[in-house]
């Protein structure tokens, strides 16, 4: 592992890592590609398409552009950038202001699936964070590792990228919704409620939406967006649970587990609970 500090025509000074990972890693981890800090001397475009690769960085300072997906999302000091660079993206720095760029360049053999919920969740190409110190932190913890010499640091790093994804799933709202935020979780969490001690009954949409006074498609989506799953998804998640309970803490039998989580009668609950977990009720409670 080397740092490279490169000059393009005396218009972009950049430190970068160029980073290569064990096969293990490729194969199974969230890995790094590049990492590095950019400043701009000059104004300054780069452009990429194609690329095997998913883009985070952070501007430090100055103010600039990013055109992803046919839009241009404005950039100035403390905004940060997620995008998936098979697609077609550029950045550029303003004709006024130069910007420095904290970035990085990593994938992993499930980051497809994770961008896509980002995407599905609310997250935007550009976003300006409530804690703009946690990204801050986590680049320059990354940066470290990538340029030191510890014998676990694809693990240190596959780490790390996890805590970098898990505050970018923290901003996938859409801005313009964060003030409304406090009333729809005030809305929604008596259902929530409802729902963790409920299980057992049959529960509707429609029902929950009689119940509690709201539309059944407004309640359908401000769920998903508080709490990132559908109402059968939860649902289905809390009996499940409960279930497992049952199952290693408890002698009742297996038909009686399935009626009391709210999955009903034998043949059912075992069916549901082998799609969820991999294995039928009865195998779980003998390998627990």
């Amino acid at each position: 592992m080397e740092l490279f500090s490169d000059e393009q025509a005396a218009v972009v000074t950049s430190d970068r890592i160029l980073y290569t990972p064990s096969g293990f890693a490729r194969d199974s981890l969230l890995h790094l590609q590049e990492i590095g800090c950019l400043t701009a001397r000059r104004p300054h475009v780069s452009s990429r398409e194609a690329l095997a690769s998913y883009l985070f960085f952070r501007v430090r300072e100055g103010e600039g552009i990013l055109t992803y997906e046919g839009k241009t999302f404005p950039l100035t000091a403390g905004s940060c950038v997620f995008v998936d660079c098979h697609k077609a993206y550029s950045h550029a720095t303003s004709p006024e202001y130069l910007w420095t760029l904290e970035w990085c360049h990593f994938n992993g053999p499930t980051l497809g699936y994770v961008y896509d919920k980002y995407v599905e969740r609310g997250g935007r190409p550009a976003f300006t964070p409530q804690d703009p110190d946690a990204f801050a932190a986590v680049w320059q913890r990354l940066f470290d590792l990538a340029a030191g010499s510890d014998y676990v640091k694809d693990m240190k790093i596959n780490e790390s990228l996890g805590v970098l994804l898990t505050h970018l799933m923290v901003e996938s709202w859409h801005p313009e919704d964060a003030a409304d935020l406090p009333t729809k979780k005030k809305s929604i969490l008596p259902i929530k409620t409802y729902l963790d001690t409920h299980y057992a009954e049959k529960i509707s949409l429609d029902d929950l939406s009689s119940k509690f006074y709201i539309n059944k498609f407004y309640l359908t989506r401000v769920f998903k967006e508080r709490y990132g799953q559908s109402i059968n998804a939860y649902l289905l998640s809390v009996r499940i649970t409960r279930a497992k309970q049952l199952l290693r803490f408890t002698d009742k039998s297996v038909e009686e587990i399935g009626f009391e989580c709210g999955l009903g009668a034998l043949h059912y609950f075992s069916r549901v609970f082998k799609e969820v977990e991999g294995i039928p009720p009865t195998r779980y409670r003998e390998q627990w």
